[in-house]
């Protein structure tokens, strides 16, 4: 989908705010953990490339993205640091992941049984284990070391990381999050292979848990200044939101006392009242369900007055205001800040789903 460069819809992505908050965690670890950058999902709306370029000029050690099509994007773009695909590839897949220096996850011995009769180069790969996600990778010590024997024998495997994911790491209660840390040192110990990146450390993991053995971090949201945790959990520094969603009003009109607006005639004005509309919808990923949540528009709250549409949304307003008036939905205005975790907390989900679902259609512009 190509970007919407010819109407104001836009996101604004402050270049300096990843910075800052890449550097602030880099000081709370020592010199021998790496951080590997999480830019899957399009840098989880942010762009992934631009990110990347970003973080590469203080010091990332690599990239995690989620699929191998996220890492051909970055290798073909430039970026030379190390890019971990986190989820499962096709087998078939592994011989272009070798030929572009790029670090499969393997969750089965099968997988690379498979993938030596193709492979004419090395390639590198991560052995997953599930410690209690209940997704993907290896549960039983005895299968960790098939794996690592099997690898022993191959010259075109190289054993670059072993790692888990953790399922409650931002969360206060943390009996299940020792004991899947439990697990994954019981998972790998006397393994018959050494690996240069042994993690589980996810951006909640490297806030609350610095404690947790690992020699490499995977700084995912909290790179984008929001908090893993929503409100459960308080940051151990500032975390600085790096993205802003803006629009402009392209319509105004004053409606009399009983005019129904939008999809299903959910809201009907109960007096005259001034009615803008903005060029942003569903489409673009503000969900249906923020019918009723707010804006900002000159430092005000505003609410969205009947169903989100596909390609627009109406919101009340308390007078005429000139079209082209700047409306923020994430961001601040003259003090008044309306977050993704505001956003989320409306519609009963995590920031992560906000930002995510900000669709290809919107403009990204980075600043600073």
């Amino acid at each position: 989908m190509k970007p919407a460069i010819h109407r104001p819809t836009q996101i604004i992505v402050d270049r300096q705010a990843i910075k800052n908050n890449f550097l602030h965690e880099r000081q709370l670890l020592n010199d021998e953990t790496a951080i590997f950058a999480v830019v899957k999902a399009n840098a989880y709306g942010h762009g992934a490339v631009a990110v990347a370029q970003t973080v590469s000029k203080v010091g990332v050690d690599g990239f995690c993205v989620a699929t191998l099509d996220e890492a051909l994007e970055l290798r073909q773009a430039g970026l030379q640091e190390t890019i971990l695909v986190l989820g499962v590839t096709p087998v078939q897949q592994a011989e272009l992941a070798a030929q572009m220096n790029i670090s499969l996850t393997v969750a089965t011995l099968e997988w690379l049984q498979q993938a030596i009769e193709l492979l004419t180069q090395p390639l590198k790969i991560h052995l997953a284990l599930d410690t209690g996600m209940g997704r993907i990778g290896f549960t039983q010590h005895d299968a960790v070391v098939s794996a690592c024997e099997f690898i022993q024998q191959q010259e075109l495997i190289i054993p670059e990381g072993i790692f888990t994911h953790f399922a409650t790491a931002d969360e206060a209660d943390t009996k299940y999050f020792h004991q899947q840390v439990q697990k994954f040192k019981q998972l790998t110990t006397n393994l018959p292979l050494k690996f240069k990146y042994v993690h589980c450390a996810n951006s909640a993991t490297s806030l609350w848990h610095l404690d947790c053995q690992s020699n490499m971090i995977r700084f995912g949201i909290a790179l984008y200044g929001l908090n893993p945790s929503g409100t459960a959990l308080t940051a151990p520094y500032e975390l600085q939101p790096a993205l802003t969603l803006q629009t402009e009003i392209v319509y105004i009109k004053k409606v009399p006392a009983g005019q129904s607006i939008s999809y299903g005639a959910t809201y009907t004005s109960s007096k005259p009242e001034i009615i803008a509309t903005l060029p942003i919808g569903y489409a673009d990923g503000w969900l249906r369900r923020m019918s009723g949540s707010s804006v900002i528009v000159a430092g005000q709250l505003c609410p969205i007055v009947g169903r989100v549409c596909m390609d627009q949304m109406m919101i009340k307003v308390p007078q005429m205001y000139p079209l082209g008036t700047k409306v923020t939905l994430i961001g601040t205005d003259q003090q008044t800040n309306l977050s993704a975790e505001t956003a989320a907390e409306y519609c009963d989900t995590i920031n992560y789903e906000i930002i995510c679902n900000l669709s290809d259609r919107i403009v990204r512009k980075y600043v600073n």
